[in-house]
């Protein structure tokens, strides 16, 4: 069985506070980040997650994810690679009700940055842009969790004020 995820990245650059149906926080580690391949450590509120990601074709990626305890969680964020992922989750339903965009909020070394995420079915998938959708930057390494963590938002924020 395969599993993909088709994924697009946005900046946010408007108030998307108002249309926010829930929220969580998610604390998230490392146990491999090679370019191509991550296996991911999350607890989210009072849940664990193990995933697994593969290398990018197009828009497309192979995505294996695994409900386990959050107990056990915890204690495998102890044995990631340095730096933990800290975040508030905004889920955002889409005017054409069809979609949801993920609006994370992220914190610590990453504060001020703030990226949303919509899953479409299909790359060429047609999808409505709220007004509060910034540029795009599904491309953009520099916004991957698992480069946030080497690489934090305050670091090259303020060197190169791209944003």
């Amino acid at each position: 069985m395969a599993w993909r995820e088709i994924e697009r990245k946005f900046l946010v650059a408007g108030d998307f506070r108002g249309e926010v149906s829930g929220v969580s926080h998610i604390r998230q580690g490392f146990l491999n980040s090679t370019p191509g391949r991550t296996v991911r450590v999350r607890v989210r509120d009072d849940k664990g997650y193990i995933t697994v990601k593969g290398p990018a074709q197009g828009l497309t990626r192979f995505e294996w994810e695994k409900e386990i305890p959050a107990g056990e969680a915890a204690l495998l964020l102890g044995l990631c690679e340095p730096g933990v992922i800290d975040k508030y989750r905004y889920l955002v339903p889409s005017p054409d009700g069809l979609h949801t965009w993920e609006v994370d909020e992220f914190l610590g070394d990453n504060e001020g940055l703030v990226v949303a995420e919509i899953e479409l079915g299909a790359e060429d998938e047609a999808f409505d842009r709220p007004s509060w959708l910034g540029a795009e930057v599904t491309d953009d390494r520099r916004y991957y969790n698992s480069n946030l963590i080497r690489h934090p938002y305050k670091e090259w924020n303020e060197t190169n004020n791209l944003i």
